[in-house]
């Protein structure tokens, strides 16, 4: 039998290795399976356990807020229309029952009696009371007032179409008396004859015109926004 080649002979026992030098790799003769190489510094790094920070740690700087978007409004102005109308329905109709079944925005009727019974207890001056107005006429004021220089009665109306009128009966000074009843511009407009008594037409504030009946002891006014028809017969229904 012929000896084996040299290269054809695998050796009995693995021949020894010398280790590689420090700092080198060391040569792995490959045996035909794949070497499982761990990487250097691998159970370091399981092995380690994680520290708390300290003071002297790098702080990282808070995240901004995010960024809030202006939300625009997706109402169209048909919608706030509608909106505003069904808001406004309900009160309209609640203002129509106040109006047309509580009587709002009408004046409270008073009894004139107590403040007419005042003046005449006073007397002061000679009281005239109206008589025979109707039912269309409403007192809603009535006062008797004294004042340093004398006293007055007034008497406050709402004829029957819903206007106003005042009746003044004073014995303070004509002179001081017109001014501050029908403003320092008041003039005499000519004169009418009412129920027998000559009064004097006089301009007043704005749309307002006014009847005055001067006596020696006492002043009669009879001013507001009523008509003229309205004013003279309440001038002429003085008693």
């Amino acid at each position: 039998m012929e000896p084996a080649h040299p290269a054809d002979r695998v050796p009995s026992e693995p021949v020894p290795t010398s280790p590689a030098p420090t700092g080198e790799p060391a040569l792995v003769e490959p045996t035909g399976e794949t070497a499982l190489v761990e990487p250097a510094g691998a159970g370091r790094a399981e092995a380690s356990v994680p520290r708390e920070p300290s003071a002297t740690d790098p702080v990282d700087p808070p995240a901004p807020p995010p960024a809030v978007e202006a939300r625009r409004s997706d109402r169209s102005p048909k919608d706030m229309a509608i909106s505003l109308l069904v808001l406004l329905i309900p009160i309209a109709l609640l203002l129509a029952f106040y109006r047309g079944f509580l009587g709002g925005d009408q004046a409270t009727p008073v009894d004139p009696a107590p403040a007419i019974e005042q003046a005449r207890s006073a007397n002061a001056f000679p009281v005239s009371e109206p008589a025979g107005l109707g039912d269309g006429w409403r007192t809603v004021t009535a006062r008797y007032q004294t004042v340093d220089d004398g006293s007055s009665l007034r008497l406050g109306y709402l004829t029957p179409e819903g206007q106003g009128a005042q009746l003044v009966q004073s014995n303070v000074p004509a002179e001081r008396l017109l001014p501050s009843e029908l403003t320092e511009k008041a003039q005499p407009q000519g004169q009418t004859d009412l129920a027998g008594r000559n009064w004097q037409r006089y301009t007043a504030r704005a749309n307002e015109q006014a009847f005055v009946l001067l006596e020696p002891n006492r002043t009669v006014i009879v001013v507001g926004d009523a008509r003229e028809s309205e004013l003279r017969q309440l001038a002429g229904s003085l008693r």
